[in-house]
């Protein structure tokens, strides 16, 4: 029985799409399968996906003869299944549904006939995709945008439904459905037919059947630490982002994604249409936002699920070396990142040698890439020669040489710049493989050091402006500063590359006419010309209604970037700004709920700057880290290459306890209590104490920073 009950701690009732009202989101998803959106239907109708965007629009559903719609009907949204209910004066329909890790859609549905007369339920499918086999149906969805065609089982605990089932007035009946899904040729009938069956002829019964299911589904969680505190916002919070890590987990097995990873989201923007590829899809690997799941997915207890982007992103670089985004079928573009640094940072945690022995080379040729495509032989900055692929676009700093031209699409007026962003990422990407070369014997180190160095020496020198205490963009050529103060200007503060010189940046933060707008940290300083909270260009929207444009919304992006950033400068003064690092953590955390009611958890991809109002509508997504805020900073904990530091904010907390934390080989557990503070049910002893595999190894009555050296673990 596992011990995890994450449906408790984050049920929340109706859960739709904003732009799409009736579209029921649901929170479990498999290995390959997942719901885009239901519709308020029985079983499974509304957009369904495999692997990538598919649009298939109907899976299953039941049909009633005393009735054409299930609305209004009430829902109860859990991570691990969808409750739905109707009832009028003629029938009743209670249903749990849900999709299972090995790519069932499955559904446990009770009618009851309340009028007076027969109820007649048939189950319906796509148009004829499905034929009649021995003991269900069997099926074919073609695919023409993917390599690949889907098959399907379909399994009844009730065959009569496949012809239709008559209730009598006052009768009710349960039945379980199953869909089972797979790859065409690789999936065989027999096995998805069998599949399927595990659910809907288990030989339990229907409710044993959901019940162990959601114990299966909730097992992933018995393998995360435990935080709890004294702020109930922070602990929903937490909850919910292993909720998102495990929601956008997905593991193909096919073409170029033989290893699990996360997707940057489950939802797709533009065309719905049945079976179409239209729009832009978040369901593939990005490898802009790796880095951001890795920094989050290593405190996993399992490094797997860390370990497989960066494994698929070796296995198929492009060309000139470079890890780059990716379908099962296509190696895409690549766009800015920091994943050998995020590789380096799963390697403190699990000490995986092995796989990163493998990855090294990789890891490697992602230094030199770089300085190919995007380096010059005056200095070590990054020149970024389109917009897009830092994953910023449309920061203005790319037109301030041209005064912010009402139309950016015109080529003539956007210059190539050296970018803040890119060159950090280079020059953490080049720390990193140093010191994985340091820790796995590679005689590269030295020269990775030296890279590292000459970026570091870069960027304090060149993009720094003492007068208005930033760091900006340069032009390509001349390497004038392009005096847009975009929220990338933090990015050296985050590095921890910045001296007693640089102190007034991050008072940029706290000043209202720049970084603390309303719902802070907008992508560039309300005091740009071409600021816009809301996401327009100098009065219109270039990319539609919710297009993301990085000229002033807020991003979770960001926010967890500088957010660390600003935890590392309080520690660098002596936690003066620990106020204010609480104050911004609350905020970003209140935008993991819609109208920060934390009964109804959700993260979009980008927010109005002045009001928190979400700009998009792509739920659960998967672009920023926030776990790890709570560990490094609220409880304190860092690993580093030869001891654990602990270092807290101090955020105000009655108390707080971390714990399960599996890292170096030991397994660590942190607790707080503030002294004097009345003792309650956590059994939380006061003062600040680490625990290395159950003994107490440090305790202090307030807050403060102690180092253990690895060598000392017992």
């Amino acid at each position: 029985m596992t011990a995890y009950r994450i449906d408790e701690q984050l049920s929340a009732g109706r859960k739709a799409l904003r732009t799409l009202p009736g579209a029921l989101l649901l929170g479990s998803t498999g290995a390959r399968l997942w719901a885009d959106y239901l519709e308020p239907k029985p079983g499974f109708s509304g957009r369904f996906d495999y692997i990538h965007k598919v649009n298939i629009p109907l899976l299953y559903t039941v049909s009633a003869s005393t009735t054409e719609s299930f609305e209004p009907c009430q829902t109860d949204w859990y991570p691990s299944h969808l409750g739905m209910e109707y009832e009028d004066n003629r029938l009743s329909f209670r249903e749990q549904k849900f999709i299972t890790w090995d790519d069932c859609a499955v559904s446990f549905q009770t009618w009851s006939n309340r009028g007076d007369e027969e109820l007649v339920l048939r189950l319906e499918t796509y148009g004829d995709v499905f034929h009649k086999t021995y003991g269900g149906l069997y099926g074919n969805f073609r695919v023409q945008h993917l390599s690949f065609n889907i098959d399907a089982a379909l399994v009844s605990s009730d065959e009569d439904l496949f012809r239709e089932v008559r209730l009598k007035p006052g009768e009710t009946k349960s039945f379980m459905i199953a869909a089972a899904l797979g790859i065409s040729g690789q999936d065989q009938p027999d096995e998805l037919s069998r599949r399927a069956s595990v659910y809907a002829r288990s030989g339990c019964s229907h409710s044993q059947t959901v019940a162990d299911y959601i114990d299966a589904y909730n097992q992933w969680f018995d393998h995360i630490p435990g935080f709890r505190c004294s702020d109930p916002l922070l602990n929903k919070t937490w909850t919910y982002r292993w909720f998102l890590l495990r929601h956008n987990l997905a593991d193909p097995k096919y073409g170029n994604l033989q290893f699990p990873l996360f997707y940057e989201g489950r939802s797709h923007k533009k065309s719905k249409a049945p079976f179409s590829k239209g729009g832009w899809e978040f369901c593939k690997l990005i490898n802009l936002s790796v880095p951001l799941h890795l920094i989050d997915a290593r405190w996993h207890h399992d490094p797997t699920y860390g370990e497989g982007s960066l494994l698929n992103m070796k296995e198929s670089p492009n060309g000139d070396g470079m890890f780059c985004c990716m379908t099962v079928d296509t190696v895409m573009h690549a766009f800015a990142n920091f994943s050998c640094w995020a590789a380096y940072q799963l390697y403190l945690v699990h000490r995986n040698k092995e796989t990163m022995t493998a990855l090294l080379p990789g890891l490697k040729a992602q230094i030199a890439a770089w300085k190919r495509a995007h380096g010059s032989d005056r200095d070590e900055l990054m020149i970024e020669y389109r917009h897009t692929r830092t994953g910023k676009e449309y920061q203005p700093s790319y037109w301030y040489f041209h005064q912010y031209p009402r139309n950016p699409k015109d080529p003539e007026t956007y210059t190539h710049v050296k970018r803040v962003d890119r060159t950090v990422y280079h020059y953490l990407n080049a720390l990193a493989v140093a010191k994985l070369c340091e820790e796995l014997g590679d005689p590269d180190a030295e020269e990775f050091h030296e890279q590292a160095a000459g970026i570091r020496a870069d960027i304090l020198t060149k993009m720094w402006d003492d007068e208005s205490a930033f760091f900006y963009d340069l032009h390509h050529e001349t390497d004038e500063k392009a005096l847009v103060k975009n929220i990338v200007g933090f990015y050296p503060a985050w590095a921890q590359i910045i001296e007693g010189k640089h102190d007034a940046l991050i008072a940029h933060l706290f000043n209202t006419g720049e970084f603390n707008t309303g719902s802070p940290f907008p992508s560039v300083s309300a005091d740009c010309p071409a600021y816009s909270k809301d996401g327009g260009w100098m009065g219109h929207f270039v990319k539609g209604r919710n297009g993301c444009v990085w000229d002033g919304p807020t991003w979770p992006y960001t926010n967890s970037i500088v957010l660390d950033a600003l935890a590392k400068e309080s520690k660098r003064s002596g936690h003066r700004y620990d106020g204010q690092f609480t104050r911004y953590l609350r905020e970003y955390s209140f935008l993991h709920f819609f109208n920060r009611d934390l009964n109804q958890p959700g993260l979009v991809e980008h927010y109005n700057s002045a009001t928190g109002e979400p700009l998009s509508d792509e739920q659960e997504y998967n672009h920023s880290f926030y776990i790890d805020l709570l560990i490094a900073h609220i409880a304190g904990l860092s690993i580093e290459e030869h001891r654990i530091v602990l270092d807290p904010i101090d955020a105000g907390l009655d108390y707080f306890c971390l714990d399960r934390v599996k890292a170096a080989g030991a397994e660590l557990r942190l607790t707080y209590r503030k002294p004097g503070s009345a003792p309650d049910e956590t059994g939380i002893e006061e003062g600040y104490r680490l625990y290395v595999n159950g003994s107490q190894a440090f305790v202090s009555q307030r807050l403060c920073r102690f180092e253990l050296p690895l060598s000392e673990l017992r």
